[in-house]
C-alpha cells in the first residue's frame, strides 16, 4: 500500500496527502532543474573568459598589460586584475537580473510560474548568441544584460515551481535538484574553459561564451512540456486542470483534501491586491526577514569570490593559465559531488544542522585560506606560488566549496522558496531575487579592488560575515522540514523570537501516524 503522510489545518484537523515521488513529479521537478544550468555556467564561464590572454587582449587590453608587468611584484599580483570596465563586464548580468526581479513576480502571478522560466530561457539564448559573436565591450555588456534577465525570471519562478510541485517530506531533496543543476552548469563552464583555452587562433574565449545557449536550449524547449503548477493553476481560475496536475504528481485521484487547503490558500491569496505593499506587515515580518538577509548572508559566504574568479584567484597565487582553470575544474566537481550530500540528508537531519555544520566548516576554512596566502606572499615575494603552498591552498579551498555545496549553496535557495504563503510567495520570491542579485553585483564589483587593496586580509572579511550569519541561523531560523507548504506560517509561531509577531496558529502539524514539532521539524510517532 502507497505510504502516505497526513498534514493538518492550523485549526488542528488532520487531513490526509499523498507523500509518494512519482516518476511524473520527479521528472517535472528534473526538467524544471534543469534551468539552474544557465545560472551555473554563467558563474563557471565568467572567471575563465577573463582569465584567457585573448580574451583580455582584444576586449579589456589595460588589464592584459597589466598582468604581463604584474611578474615577480607581490604588490602587483594582487592588483593586476583590478579594472572597473572589466568587473562592469561580469557583473552587469546581475544588475539586470535585479532589475528583471521586480517585474518577474508580476508576471508569475498572472500567467505562472512555466512561461516564467520559458521566457527566462529565451532572454538568456539570446545573450548567449550575442556574446559569442562580439566584436567590442558593448555587444559584450548588451549580452550580459540579457543573460541578466534570463537569470531573474528563472531565480524566481524555479524554485517555487520546486517547492509547489514536491510532496512535503520529500521537498527538500527536490528543491535541491536545482542546486545540483547549479554545480553541473559551473563544472561544465570549467571543463569548456579549459578546452577552449587550448584553442589555437585565439578564439576559444568564443566558444566559451557561446556555449551557453545550449543550457538555455534546455530549458527553453523543456519548460514547454511542463504542467504549471496546482497552486498557481487554482489562482488564475483552472481547476479542473489543478485537480488533474495534482492526481498526476501524486499518483492518486484521492487528492480532495490538499486542493481543498490550495483554493483555501487561494481564497486568502485572492484578498492580497498589493502583494508588495502586503509583504511589509508585521504578520509577514519573519518571512520577509529571511527572504532579505538569507540571500545576504549567501553572497557574503565569499563563495562568488571562488567560483566567479577562481581561475583568476589561481593566476593571482602564482599559477599558468592552463593550471588555474584545471584547478577551477577540481573545485566544480567537489561542488558537484558535495550538493548530494546536501540531497541525501536534507528531509532528515533538517536544515538548521547543516547550516551550522557548513558554516563552521566555512569560517575555519576562510581562516586557513587568507593565512596561507599571507604566509606565501611575505615568503616569496610574489613569484610563483610553491608547490606545497599552491596544493594546500587549493585543498581547503575545496574543504570550503564542499561546506558551502551541502549547506548555504542549496538551503540558501530551498528555505526562501517554502516558507511564504501563496499571497505574497511571488512577491517574496521577488524580493529574494532581488537581494540575491544585488548583493553578488556589489561581491562582483567590489571583489577586484578588494583584493587589490586588502590582499589575503578578504577571506578574513568573508570569515567574519560567515560567523555572523552561522549565529543568525541559530538564533533566529526555525526548523521547516516535514511541514506542507502551505502550512508553513505555523513555524513561526512557538520560535522565541518570531511568536510575538505571528499569532492564533497550532504549532504541530500531523504527519502519518506523528506528529510533527515545527519549532524542531522532530516527528514525533503516535501508536495507533
Amino acid at each position: 500500500m502507497p505510504s502516505r503522510a497526513m498534514a493538518a489545518s492550523a485549526a488542528g484537523d488532520a487531513k490526509e496527502y499523498p507523500r509518494k515521488l512519482t516518476l511524473y513529479v520527479f521528472l517535472t521537478c528534473a526538467v524544471a532543474a534543469t534551468g539552474g544550468l544557465i545560472v551555473g555556467y554563467d558563474i563557471g564561464i565568467s572567471g575563465g573568459v577573463t582569465s584567457m590572454d585573448t580574451f583580455l587582449e582584444k576586449f579589456f587590453p589595460s588589464v592584459y598589460h597589466k598582468e604581463q608587468m604584474a611578474h615577480g611584484n607581490s604588490s602587483s599580483q594582487y592588483c593586476k586584475f583590478d579594472s572597473q570596465l572589466l568587473t562592469a563586464f561580469t557583473s552587469s548580468l546581475y544588475l539586470a537580473a535585479l532589475v528583471a526581479s521586480f517585474f518577474v513576480a508580476s508576471v508569475a502571478r498572472s500567467f505562472g510560474r512555466k512561461w516564467c522560466m520559458f521566457a527566462g530561457g529565451v532572454s538568456f539564448l539570446a545573450g548567449a548568441v550575442l556574446n559569442g559573436a562580439a566584436q567590442n565591450v558593448s555587444m559584450l555588456i548588451v549580452g550580459r544584460i540579457l543573460l541578466g534577465v534570463g537569470v531573474g525570471f528563472a531565480g524566481l519562478s524555479i524554485p517555487i515551481y520546486l517547492s509547489e510541485m514536491a510532496p512535503p517530506r520529500l521537498r527538500g531533496t527536490l528543491n535541491i535538484g536545482l542546486q545540483l543543476m547549479i554545480t553541473v552548469g559551473i563544472f561544465s563552464a570549467n571543463l569548456v574553459n579549459y578546452g577552449a583555452a587550448k584553442i589555437r587562433g585565439g578564439w576559444g574565449w568564443r566558444v566559451s561564451l557561446g556555449l551557453a545557449a545550449v543550457s538555455a536550449g534546455i530549458i527553453t524547449v523543456g519548460s514547454l512540456f511542463l504542467p504549471d503548477t496546482p497552486s498557481s493553476l487554482i489562482r488564475r481560475g483552472h481547476h479542473e486542470q489543478a485537480r488533474r496536475v495534482l492526481h498526476r504528481i501524486r499518483g492518486t485521484s484521492d487528492v480532495a483534501d490538499e486542493y481543498g487547503d490550495l483554493a483555501a490558500a487561494t481564497e486568502v491569496s485572492d484578498t492580497i491586491k498589493r502583494p508588495w505593499l502586503d509583504i511589509l506587515e508585521r504578520r509577514y515580518r519573519p518571512q520577509l526577514t529571511m527572504a532579505v538577509l538569507i540571500p545576504f548572508f549567501q553572497q557574503l559566504t565569499g563563495i562568488n569570490v571562488i567560483m566567479f574568479y577562481a581561475p583568476v584567484l589561481f593566476k593571482t597565487i602564482g599559477l599558468g593559465g592552463d593550471a588555474a582553470l584545471m584547478t577551477a575544474v577540481i573545485t566544480g566537481l567537489v561542488n558537484i559531488v558535495a550538493t548530494f550530500v546536501s540531497i541525501a540528508t536534507v528531509d532528515r537531519l533538517g536544515r538548521r544542522k547543516l547550516f551550522f555544520q557548513g558554516g563552521a566548516q566555512m569560517f575555519v576554512c576562510q581562516v586557513i585560506i587568507g593565512a596561507l596566502i599571507g604566509v606565501m606572499f611575505h615568503a616569496n615575494g610574489g613569484g610563483g606560488a610553491p608547490t606545497r603552498f599552491a596544493a594546500s591552498i587549493l585543498v581547503f579551498i575545496c574543504v570550503y566549496v564542499a561546506g558551502f555545496a551541502w549547506s548555504w549553496g542549496p538551503l540558501g535557495i530551498l528555505v526562501p522558496s517554502e516558507i511564504f504563503p501563496l499571497e505574497i510567495r511571488p512577491a517574496g520570491q521577488g524580493i529574494n531575487v532581488a537581494v540575491n542579485m544585488l548583493c553578488t553585483f556589489a561581491v562582483a564589483q567590489a571583489f577586484l579592488p578588494m583584493l587589490c587593496h586588502m590582499r589575503s586580509g578578504l577571506f578574513y572579511f568573508f570569515g567574519g560575515w560567515v560567523l555572523l550569519m552561522t549565529a543568525f541561523v541559530v538564533l533566529f531560523l526555525p526548523e521547516t522540514k516535514n511541514v506542507p507548504i502551505e502550512k508553513m506560517t505555523v513555524v513561526w509561531t512557538t520560535h522565541w523570537f518570531w511568536g510575538s509577531f505571528v499569532a492564533g496558529q497550532d504549532s504541530h502539524v500531523q504527519v502519518g501516524h506523528g506528529e510533527v514539532d515545527v519549532a524542531t521539524g522532530k516527528l514525533n510517532q503516535m501508536i495507533v
